[in-house]
């Protein structure tokens, strides 16, 4: 992966150029466009400080393109393409993983992008990292017979990895209820589960990570059933924001993105539970929509 400089215009044009002959409906310019630039155009793009372009090589030639624009605290992935003689490589996955790591270096809450309803392939390709629809859809620019959605990535939230483990045990035992029920953040125990839950396609233990440190953490769960037609349902679990962190709405934010991200997978439903004593979280939940309609149970084995 190489990053273009300043005086790289003429490799970034025919690269860009090569794009656009190759799929001309996958972009909102044309090539007809883009072929009339000058020099100095070029150049612009490659010296404006709110952008970043990179090219993907194999043996030595270049294979695929993608660009990052900063807009206040979004980040937009565009003008992603990657050679036929390079598709299924991985190159393209490559080049979403170097998209999102700037933009997250950059404090960007979250980096959108458009794509074309009929790429399934592209659509598919950003599933898998993790963008969800917006629900925004428009017409392509430069075809107004093609239809475009937006999905979005949050760079806020991402699955946690094992070395989170401590720093969400952690947050799991910083406060009355949990310090009773918690132990040492480095238990090989901890561990096991982490991976157990990492290994499960039904399982998703998220963070919440600022300034890069972790800051909050759940535990989405997808239920199957037959009720409902056999609708799916999300179950979230185990929310904590670090006390350093509380206040300043993060709470309200995990909440919300998880739902989007049950709305995104096709889930019938959001549920939690709350222990009865925190009415606090209570008044959270319901001022989310969320409503006290089931009393729960448990029965605590060992």
């Amino acid at each position: 992966m190489v990053r273009l400089g300043p005086g790289e215009g003429p490799r970034l044009r025919e690269l860009r150029l090569r794009a656009l002959r190759d799929s001309p409906d996958a972009f909102g310019s044309s090539y007809d466009r883009e072929i009339a630039f000058d020099p100095e155009t070029w150049a612009e793009r490659l010296t404006n400080p709110e952008s970043r372009w990179w090219v993907a090589t194999r043996a030595g030639q270049d294979v695929g393109l993608v660009c990052v624009l900063l807009e206040e605290q979004s980040a937009h992935l565009v003008s992603m393409w990657v050679a036929p003689e390079a598709r299924g490589a991985g190159v393209g996955s490559r080049l979403v993983d170097q998209a999102v790591e700037w933009a997250r270096s950059t404090g960007a809450g979250r980096i959108g992008l458009w794509a074309v309803d009929g790429n399934h392939a592209a659509r598919a390709l950003y599933a898998r990292k993790g963008f969800t629809p917006s629900g925004q859809v428009m017409a392509l620019p430069s075809n107004p017979a093609v239809m475009e959605s937006h999905y979005v990535l949050s760079l806020v939230f991402r699955q946690a990895r094992r070395q989170d483990v401590p720093a969400i045990v952690a947050m799991l035992a910083d406060d009355r209820l949990g310090a009773a029920r918690e132990g040492d953040p480095n238990d090989e125990r901890y561990l096991a589960a982490f991976d157990r839950i990492d290994a499960n396609p039904y399982d998703e233990l998220i963070v919440a990570e600022r300034d890069g440190k972790v800051v909050g953490t759940m535990q989405l769960t997808y239920l199957a059933g037959l009720s409902r037609l056999g609708a799916e349902r999300c179950q979230i679990e185990a929310v904590r924001v670090a006390a350093s962190t509380r206040g300043q709405g993060l709470g309200r934010e995990m909440i919300t993105w998880a739902i989007g991200r049950a709305r995104a997978r096709g889930c019938a439903m959001v549920q939690l539970t709350s222990d009865k004593s925190r009415t606090g979280a209570h008044r959270f939940y319901d001022s989310l929509g969320f409503t006290a309609s089931h009393e729960g149970y448990k029965l605590t084995l060992g």
